[in-house]
Parts: C-alpha cells; structure tokens; sequence
C-alpha cells in the first residue's frame, strides 16, 4: 500500500471544514441558475467554449440526483485548466478529457489500448512542463479522479465510493514512462515514483448514488489550488448550482 505523499494537508484537513472555502450562492446567481434550467428547448446551447457546447440537456445533468454527463465533466475540467494557465504562481495543470483513459484502457470492441492509442492525444503538449495532469475515471456508471504528480513523483487514484485503483494508476504511470520516451527519447526514471489510492478515510466521500461526479469535479478544483479538501456531501447541492452558474459564466468562483 504506497502511502499517500504530495498533498498531506489535502487529505487530513477535509474534516476541518471552513465555510469561507465556499463561495457563496446569491439570489441573483440562483434566479440565474433556475431560468437556465427551467429552459424549454433541451439542445439550445446555454455556453459554449474550450471547442465544447453545453445544452440545457447538460446542464440538466447537474441537477439534484443525476449523474454528470462526459459535457458537463469536460467543460468544467477546462475551466479549471483555463485558471491555472490564467495567473501567475498557480500550479500549471493540464486536464485529459473523459474519452481519453478508455481509449488507454482499451478493450472495447477490440481496441488495444496502450500508449500507442493515444499517442496523438498529446501532439501539441508537453505534460512534463506541467506540475499535476488530471485524469478523469469513467468507470462505467461511476466517475473517479486520478491525479499525477510531477512534484511528489506520485500516480493517485481519488474515489468518492472509497474503491481502490492501484491497477488504474499504474497503468498511468506505464503511460507516462511511454509519453517520456516518445516525447524526450529516453527513459524516465521512475524508481523514485509511487502509485496508488486514497482510502476513504483520507478523502471526502459521497453518501448517495448521483454525486460522484460531483466529487470528481470537486477534487480536480481544490487540488489545482492546491487546497485541502475541505467538502463534505452536504455541500453538494450547493456546488451543484455554483457549477451550473460557472459553466454559464465560463470562470470558477
């Protein structure tokens, strides 16, 4: 069991919960929010960015006991991309999109997987100047987080249903020593990185069966900013909202 390093403050300070971490909903932002969702036309395009078009359908998702979709997920890990690459003495991160670890996976319809299906996915970047990629887990009916860390060496898994994915993050890692290779023309020495999963004691969990996207998005924000996470189920209503207005608004509060 690989210990967790990098983030200590991360995952023993989310029972010291400050509500001044949250921003706050105004009747403003939530008549805005309900106007959005109370649109009659399920496909108008409520925001459009980062090559993405989220529709009331989307936004939908985000209502109270649904699941996310792959839209909603994308748009708001761009978002906190955006921010980091926005302001100086952030963390630099870079976010993969949903579709990308099922292609690394493979297996579906025969598609082998590996280093070699995604190989294109990173034409245009360089992950190795950034300091965390985050990786989101579409894990059939369940989203998971996965987050590398260039500072810590390290390849975690963050699961709001506490399940382990150690296979998961080392299959990460033997991705990275790839990219490394084709990117760098050598190996990259990876005696000095470790991989492995949050427990659930470690991390904020979720005590209903729609929320797990919820508390992926929620992982990427506060770990981008390097916070502690500090979030508990009761305040997924709240964030619910507060990510419906900053999809329409296209910034993080």
């Amino acid at each position: 069991d690989a210990p967790a390093v990098g983030l200590p403050d991360t995952h023993s300070a989310h029972t010291r919960h400050s509500e001044e971490d949250i921003p706050r909903l105004t009747k403003e932002m939530a008549a805005e929010v309900s106007g959005a969702l109370a649109q009659s036309d399920p496909n108008r395009v409520l925001s459009a960015a980062f090559k993405l078009r989220i529709t009331q359908r989307d936004l939908g998702t985000l209502q109270e006991g649904s699941w996310l979709n792959d839209e909603v997920m994308n748009f708001y890990l761009s978002l906190i991309m955006e921010r980091s690459s926005g302001e100086a003495g952030r963390l630099k991160v870079y976010s993969f999109s949903t579709f990308f670890f099922p292609k690394l996976r493979g297996g579906g319809g025969g598609q082998a997987g590996g280093h070699a299906a995604v190989k294109r996915w990173t034409k245009a970047v360089d992950l190795f100047t950034f300091d965390l990629i985050l990786v989101p887990l579409h894990l059939g009916v369940h989203w998971a987080l996965a987050v590398i860390d260039f500072r810590s060496k390290t390849v975690k898994s963050y699961d709001s249903m506490g399940r382990r994915h150690d296979d998961i993050s080392s299959l990460l890692l033997l991705y990275l020593i790839e990219e490394h290779k084709a990117k760098k023309g050598r190996e990259l020495d990876c005696t000095k990185w470790t991989v492995g999963s949050l427990k659930a004691s470690e991390i904020p969990q979720q005590k209903n069966g729609s929320d797990c996207g919820v508390f992926a998005c929620k992982y990427a924000d506060y770990i981008a900013r390097g916070q502690p996470l500090t979030f508990k189920q009761c305040h997924m209503p709240l964030f619910r909202k507060l990510m419906i207005w900053e999809i329409l608004h296209q910034k993080l509060l």
